[in-house]
């Protein structure tokens, strides 16, 4: 049975940005196809990955008590220390299996052109792999009623993701892909009983579709980019095995409404940090020089100063 994960369900009045957890054992290591790690021996943090998480700690809020409309209100979740994540076989990109294929779908305007090209970059300095843009392509019309409906609310045309997923992406899925994800410009619904999705995740065959329709509603451009920035990282971090983030306001914490998202940062928590350098190599340091240099480049000043911060605490821990 395929593993399917939904980002941003609507339904009894909440907006589930975030999705389920994969539970299925992967065994990989980072840059080797298959390598497993034997189940009776416990891998040890990385000393240095260790001292780059304690010393951005005080740059990130712990979790507060969730109110009663949140996400930790609502689910039950034990989060995922950097050990635990390192010990549990994770889903790892590959040397042969590395690159983010990003395929916007449909018609795009200016703005959101800028802003899918802009999330692809920000996929690439946030995790240290290669994304790769592919051309824009036409959405098939020919739908079939199974595919698309009217939703009754709004009266806006709706796309079934499991159409893009299954038969527009899957087919397409190239041989080097870690995940070939497709930015659209139409509402997304999954089931005929949800009422729409700002996107949705297949983890075992690597594909996704994110929604840019209703991110940029009542948004100015800072507020849009930011909106898309972290639902890219937080369900790409789920492709690797990331779990949702309990400890800290983190990228990965999962969310039931954007009140809850604007609280979140745009960056991972010291532990969920230090996954992403394990899964890829990437030195904190670097990180967070390259977080920062996107962000200042995207007009993110606080974001940015914010990023060279931790990048200084790295260096002089």
């Amino acid at each position: 049975m395929k593993k399917i994960y939904f980002i941003g369900i609507f339904s009894l009045c909440f907006l589930f940005f975030s999705c389920e957890q994969n539970n299925t054992p992967q065994n990989s290591t980072p840059g080797v196809v298959n390598q497993p790690i034997k189940s009776s021996t416990k891998v040890k943090p990385p000393e240095n990955l260790v001292k780059a998480l304690k010393a951005v700690e005080p740059f990130f809020q712990l979790m507060s008590k969730p109110k009663p409309d949140e996400w930790l209100a609502n689910f039950k979740e034990d989060g995922q220390t950097f050990e635990q994540y390192i010990n549990s076989s994770p889903i790892l990109p590959t040397a042969d299996r590395k690159i983010l294929y990003i395929q916007p779908l449909g018609k795009f305007d200016q703005n959101q052109m800028k802003i899918i090209e802009m999330t692809a970059e920000y996929m690439r300095v946030f995790f240290n792999l290669p994304v790769k843009p592919l051309k824009e392509k036409a959405l098939a019309k020919q739908l079939s009623l199974k595919n698309h409906r009217v939703d009754k609310f709004s009266k806006i045309t709706q796309i079934r993701t499991r159409f893009i997923l299954d038969e527009v992406l899957q087919p397409e899925l190239p041989a080097d892909a870690a995940a070939l994800i497709a930015f659209t410009n139409e509402d997304l619904y999954p089931e005929d009983d949800v009422r729409y999705v700002f996107g949705q995740v297949n983890i075992e065959t690597r594909v996704g579709v994110w929604s840019l329709f209703r991110l940029q509603k009542f948004a100015d451009f800072e507020q849009f980019l930011t909106r898309t920035l972290k639902i890219a990282v937080h369900e790409i971090g789920h492709l690797f095995s990331i779990k949702h983030c309990t400890k800290y306001e983190c990228v990965m914490s999962g969310t039931n409404h954007l009140a809850e998202t604007y609280k979140r940062p745009i960056d991972a928590c010291p532990e969920c940090m230090a996954k992403i350098c394990w899964m890829t190599g990437y030195e904190p340091q670097k990180r967070y020089e390259h977080l920062a240099e996107f962000s200042k480049k995207s007009g993110l000043k606080k974001e940015s100063d914010e990023f060279t911060r931790k990048k200084i605490a790295v260096n002089n821990n």
